[in-house]
């Protein structure tokens, strides 16, 4: 009986360590992982913003340059509500805000909008999304040109009820086989333009309040994900 007991501990012992080994070897491999992930997320953010407001554009630090937005549920909870500004010779000429759309057929797609101080759209960008390769994830501009199509647009170009795709009576095309997710883009951008209309004054008298940020330091694809890395954690 004492073999058997003693058996028994030396099993429990070996299960225990088995289990706390395994244990920290998963949440370690999840932390690096998670961190990977995060780097990625920056990167394309960062670069995102230089292709809705390329450098020829503005003047500033576009990824330092930031103002609060004022809160919103277009903005995602899990972080804090800044946007980009853009301007030249000190003056705001743009604005780029992250937003999200919640109501994409495989969850949330984020995403960047861009406006020059009229409400106009400068670009839309898509920097995460977990849509349908083959159907959905038309929404990246490596795979289709449609995000394109926003620029240009206002409330008023094409008119509010044609803020919609083609199959709900709209100007905007869908894509063969999936209408929920570009259905989810239309509508969060049209909600993005509304929401700069409605505080169009605070914004632009925040972004005035403070100063321009000089663009001084050489914007390598590693400085690219350094800042928007930052930005996210600050």
């Amino acid at each position: 009986m004492a073999t058997l007991g003693q058996s028994i501990r030396r099993n429990a012992i070996g299960l225990g360590l088995f289990a706390v080994i395994t244990g920290g070897t998963i949440a370690v491999t999840q932390a690096l992982t998670q961190e990977r992930i995060e780097e990625q997320a920056a990167k394309a953010e960062a670069q995102a913003l230089f292709e809705i407001i390329p450098e020829s554009k503005h003047d500033n630090n576009l990824l330092r340059d930031t103002i609060t937005l004022p809160g919103d549920k277009l903005f995602n909870k899990d972080r804090q509500a800044i946007g980009w500004v853009a301007r030249n010779n000190g003056r705001p000429m743009g604005l780029i805000l992250p937003v999200t759309a919640p109501d994409g057929y495989s969850g949330s797609i984020h995403l960047l909008v861009g406006v020059n101080m009229k409400g106009t759209i400068l670009g839309v960008r898509v920097t995460s999304h977990r849509e349908t390769p083959g159907l959905g994830d038309k929404i990246e501009t490596k795979k289709s040109d449609w995000i394109y199509t926003f620029e240009g647009q206002s409330l008023n170009n094409p008119e509010p009820e044609e803020w919609a795709v083609k199959k709900d009576g709209g100007a905007f095309d869908q894509f063969t086989g999936a209408t929920i997710t570009p259905r989810a883009v239309v509508g969060t951008v049209k909600e993005t333009l509304t929401y700069f209309r409605e505080h169009r004054k605070q914004i632009i008298k925040t972004m005035k309040q403070q100063p321009a940020q000089p663009d001084s330091e050489p914007l390598t694809p590693e400085a690219l994900a350094g800042n928007a890395s930052e930005q996210e954690h600050s």
